[in-house]
């Protein structure tokens, strides 16, 4: 009886070392409108304030709702991301910002990792911006990150 308890506490530990987490923030600097964070299943998971996901986050979206956004973000500038510990090399998070009609322009928004990839992320200033998907194969504009339980920030106004 000892050892399975031994080895259920031990089971336990290991767990709560080794969860996967991330924490998605806003920095709403516009003044108005509302952030959103939804999940792909359409749920939202956030309309403003930190979440933290206990395990992957994958297809997510997040805009600033102006009131002229549809409820997956149509007609505003849309941040996609992906937030995962790699499973394999090269399969970890992936953010970026798309413009892909029926998606466009709005506010000037932008993302970073933090708690890994620091530095790392990217910004959008206006309708033709370089660091945007414009059509489905501008693949070079996600920004990638391999570090377990990496967070993101999403920032709205720059």
């Amino acid at each position: 009886m000892f050892f399975k308890v031994f080895l259920a506490i031990i089971a336990f530990t290991v767990a709560r070392v080794y969860a996967e987490t991330h924490v998605v923030t806003f920095d709403n600097r516009c003044g108005f409108g509302t952030p959103t964070l939804r999940a792909q299943n359409g749920q939202v998971l956030s309309t403003g304030g930190a979440v933290t996901i206990n395990g992957p986050l994958i297809g997510a979206i997040a805009y600033l709702q102006t009131g002229n956004c549809g409820a997956n973000g149509e007609r505003c500038t849309l941040i996609e991301t992906t937030l995962r510990n790699p499973p394999s090399p090269g399969a970890g998070s992936s953010t970026d910002i798309s413009l892909i009609p029926p998606h466009s322009f709005s506010v000037t928004s932008g993302f970073g990792y933090f708690n890994g990839c620091d530095g790392a992320g990217a910004d959008c200033t206006n309708a033709n911006c370089p660091t945007a998907f414009h059509v489905s194969t501008d693949n070079q504009v996600q920004v990638a990150c391999q570090v377990n339980n990496v967070n993101l920030v999403i920032t709205f106004c720059l």
